[in-house]
């Protein structure tokens, strides 16, 4: 996954540049994600990361690009739910923009996780059982806990466990 986002980047890079006019209104309309295919959303969806990649220091959903990309990337996965590729790629994305109870959600879909993908799913887990604790529901932290160190256990985890006990 992450070569795929690295080659995605070098050639998107060479296309936006050499794209010298905005799209009209009509174009925008017409290409909204409803209107295209899943493989013309995943396609879109990874050009617009790229760009906020390069735009923005801190990647959040709330950002013109990232939200193009996460929801292109929803149309996608949502298109073609059995396509591993499109569902795994917007967890990523999730995970990215910080947009954790989504991102939990769509680890926890995939099912069976690859090694980076398992780190990024315990990640999402960690950020929602901190929060959980923050607001003092000690249950609901600690099942983020436990799933997130089905997935890869982390130092995070592991002091949040210790503040549950």
């Amino acid at each position: 996954m992450k070569k795929i986002l690295m080659l995605t980047a070098f050639a998107l890079t060479g296309l936006a540049a050499a794209q010298d006019t905005a799209p009209t209104t009509t174009d925008m309309e017409m290409t909204g994600p409803a209107a295209m295919s899943a493989s013309e959303n995943f396609a879109k969806a990874q050009e617009y990361a790229v760009q906020a990649d390069v735009a923005y220091p801190v990647p959040f959903y709330d950002r013109t690009l990232w939200k193009a990309a996460v929801d292109h990337s929803y149309y996608a996965a949502s298109m073609e739910a059995g396509n591993r590729d499109y569902g795994a790629y917007l967890a990523q994305l999730y995970t990215k923009t910080q947009w954790w109870i989504n991102a939990y959600n769509a680890w926890n879909r995939l099912g069976e996780l690859n090694d980076q993908e398992k780190q990024w799913a315990s990640l999402s887990a960690a950020k929602l059982a901190f929060l959980a604790l923050q607001r003092g529901d000690n249950a609901t932290a600690r099942m983020y806990v436990e799933k997130g160190m089905s997935w890869a256990n982390s130092a995070s985890l592991q002091a949040i466990m210790k503040r549950l006990q």
